[in-house]
């Protein structure tokens, strides 16, 4: 059966017609930076596209896979060969690829809700069964050990962890995800996918976490998953990379031979310039990001019909509802002016996803019809 299409694509979509019909609409939907890549990113673009180019291996350039292995030491001190680096068209490709490889019909995928509304269709699409975990607000909806334990069985192929997590921004502690390590020890058959697009777009001190530095015995089963799209303001660019056993990374190279042969020529030189250049702009607009989150929850916190909680990363707002549905709501705000998606494309019914990756002025304006329209909504 046919996957339903992604509710965020579609949310967007139909903000875009009513724009074209020349309604003003505050579109809160993509995840999008709306920063420019780095300058010396399109410099390395347009010198790339001047040359004759052909075919790249499908494993991506040698320089690409350098650069990402170089700045993962840099960053998350973790060190990893040139045969277990996956290139793919962007996380969300290597993440389908590494599924189509290792899921068989019957397999389980352990999934923490609220979740990026395409790992479950993902899993769908190569005859596997995802598990929803639902984490509540209440848990800074984040995943407990304990609620792995309760969810993991020995058809258990893989555990998703998000963090900072889409749409809800949250993260892990070393000590959560050493619970996490204690529990997938007892499930040797169980892998571990660690998407990791929004590691440098954090809002706590101190320096990212992943489960590959935690549990480093586990590294033979861990695919840690990254890119340029967000941190770098590249998401049309689609770069991006899984670091991993080389078994499964050849297993996903496979799968990468029969779909679309190789990322772009032109996007990977910009993505090895995007890694290897100046890093100082990612905390710049960190803290962008940062006074666009409290400007937004400022907002948002006027309401009595909104709780929102404080992300600790990525660049979204995820209000809960007291009353109402979600989807209800979400097109009454459409028809008054903002576009955001619905907690239901996430797993999570009763919550809007708002997305601040854009200027402070228009986020104010659409957090604003956002209070002033569920406060009539409501009533």
């Amino acid at each position: 059966m046919a996957p339903a299409a992604s509710l965020i694509m579609e949310m967007a979509r139909r903000a875009a017609e009513y724009r074209a019909a020349g309604r003003r609409i505050i579109d809160l939907t993509l995840g999008e930076p709306d920063f420019a890549p780095p300058a010396h990113v399109v410099s390395a673009a347009q010198q790339a596209a001047a040359r004759p180019m052909g075919y790249t291996p499908a494993n991506g350039i040698p320089e690409l896979r350098r650069a990402a292995r170089r700045a993962l030491e840099r960053d998350r001190a973790l060190r990893y060969s040139d045969a277990e680096v996956a290139v793919g068209c962007g996380a969300k490709q290597v993440i389908f690829n590494t599924f189509f490889a290792t899921l068989r019909p019957g397999d389980e995928v352990i999934i923490p809700a609220p979740y990026w509304a395409s790992y479950p269709d993902m899993v769908r699409l190569c005859g596997a069964v995802p598990v929803i975990v639902p984490c509540s607000a209440e848990s800074g909806f984040r995943l407990s050990p304990d609620a792995l334990e309760a969810a993991v069985t020995d058809r258990t192929r893989w555990v998703v962890l998000n963090a900072p997590g889409n749409p809800s921004g949250a993260t892990y502690s070393h000590d959560t995800l050493a619970g996490f390590a204690e529990v997938l020890r007892r499930r040797p058959s169980a892998l571990i996918l660690s998407d990791e697009i929004y590691a440098h777009i954090r809002y706590h001190a101190g320096d990212y976490v992943s489960i590959a530095q935690v549990a480093p015995d586990l590294r033979e089963r861990i695919l840690l998953v990254d890119g340029v799209s967000k941190a770098y303001a590249m998401t049309g660019w689609r770069v991006g990379w899984g670091f991993g056993p080389a078994e499964l990374v050849r297993g996903i190279t496979a799968v990468q031979t029969h779909n679309c042969t190789q990322t772009s020529a032109v996007s990977q030189i910009a993505a090895v310039a995007a890694l290897q250049g100046p890093q100082d702009l990612l905390a710049e607009r960190r803290e962008t990001y940062r006074r666009r989150r409290d400007a937004g929850l400022a907002i948002l916190k006027r309401s009595r019909y909104l709780d929102t909680a404080e992300p600790d990363g990525a660049f979204y707002l995820f209000p809960r509802l007291a009353v109402g549905d979600d989807i209800a709501a979400a097109d009454a705000l459409l028809e008054a002016g903002c576009a955001t998606v619905p907690g239901s494309a996430f797993g999570a019914p009763g919550h809007l996803r708002l997305s601040f990756a854009t200027d402070i002025a228009t986020l104010e304006e659409g957090c604003r019809i956002i209070v002033a329209t569920l406060d009539g909504f409501s009533e």
